[in-house]
């Protein structure tokens, strides 16, 4: 049975993305900071039929959280797939860049950049022992565009795409995807627009399919949005 390690699982993508997956029978290793939220997700799965579902609260910027992680997935004898879905904003309303708080800055660089990366370093040797594991990073499209106010979210995700081409060059065993998934529904999106209505945007269920092609296709290692993976792979 394949495992992943999903981190963020607890709503938004990761739980929408756990959801396909248990339904697909897969071994779900679950993140989240809330203990709560992520053992409401847990039995949630578990009502819909997933076997196999170990939800491991804590913070993905804390060192010993990590080896918690590591050594959940080092007892299930494998990782097929690391997604790198939890993320901080950053303060809300998001302040210019001139105004930035350094110190939060470097929170959510922590978080965003260095966890993924952390993550993968303890995990590489079973996602490399896998046949051929799968590592997705989830991106922004503030990595490639300037956008007032989201420079320091913004710049975190521009540095883990960087993180992620050169994982995928040093790596050709390892498929290696920064993935897009546009504007959702999310909390962190509420959070960049606090006191808007955000009901217009897609709920982060719709952006799965597109998710679940590009492990089921496995292109060259790259970023990718959920519009040009679409394009990509029906050309």
């Amino acid at each position: 049975m394949p495992v992943a390690l999903i981190t963020g699982a607890s709503r938004g993508l990761g739980l929408a993305l756990a959801r396909t997956l248990a339904a697909r029978s897969w071994t779900l290793v679950l993140d989240a900071r809330r203990a709560a939220d992520l053992t409401r997700a847990a039995d949630e799965l578990r009502d819909l039929g997933a076997e196999d579902v170990i939800a491991v609260a804590g913070d993905v910027a804390d060192p010993a959280h990590r080896s918690e992680l590591r050594d959940v997935i080092r007892e299930s004898g494998r990782l097929d797939l690391l997604v790198n879905n939890a993320s901080v904003l950053g303060p809300s309303p998001m302040p210019p860049l001139a105004d930035h708080s350094v110190a939060d800055l470097a929170r959510t660089y922590d978080v965003n950049v260095f966890a993924p990366l952390a993550l993968t370093q303890a995990n590489l040797p079973l996602l490399l022992g896998a046949g051929r594991g799968a590592v997705v990073n989830i991106s922004s499209d503030a990595a490639v565009n300037a956008y007032p106010g989201w420079g320091g979210y913004g710049s975190t995700k521009a540095a883990l795409d960087h993180v992620t081409a050169t994982l995928a060059a040093e790596h050709p065993d390892l498929d290696v995807y920064a993935f897009d998934p546009g504007d959702m529904n999310t909390d962190l999106h509420q959070q960049a627009f606090p006191g808007e209505d955000i009901s217009d945007r897609p709920a982060a269920a719709t952006v799965v399919p597109a998710l679940l092609r590009l492990l089921d296709e496995r292109p060259v290692s790259g970023r990718y949005t959920v519009a040009e993976f679409a394009a990509a792979v029906t050309s």
